[in-house]
């Protein structure tokens, strides 16, 4: 179970890399316009269920409040965030030696 697990989070890191999503922000960006270009916008659309029905009518007696405008951009968080956890990645084992290093010299002065 854990190969399998493993080899999908390594398979998932290639293609995330591949794409450009590990890249700098530019790069980030520039593969989520990729994506939004390449994902059809069927969630925001009425379907007709029939082409030769007539058009549905539909009608709200309700008004949805208008969307804030954050000044946020997800891909520069992503990108940081990503660029965070493969710079802790990249020094665990250098890390793990010191702390261990430091562990037995602990043990080494509690037994004199």
């Amino acid at each position: 179970m854990f190969v399998i697990k493993g080899s999908l989070a390594g398979a998932a890191v290639y293609v995330a890399y591949d794409q450009g999503l590990l890249g700098s922000g530019a790069e980030g960006a520039e593969a989520l316009k990729k994506a939004r270009a390449a994902l059809p916008p069927a969630p925001f659309q009425v379907r007709q269920p029939c082409p030769t029905a007539p058009p549905l009518l539909i009608s709200f007696s309700f008004q949805l409040p208008a969307t804030p405008s954050l000044d946020f951009s997800p891909s520069d968080s992503w990108n940081k965030g990503v660029h965070t956890v493969m710079s802790a990645l990249s020094v665990a084992p250098s890390r793990a030696c010191e702390y261990t290093a430091e562990g037995w010299k602990y043990v080494k002065d509690l037994v004199k």
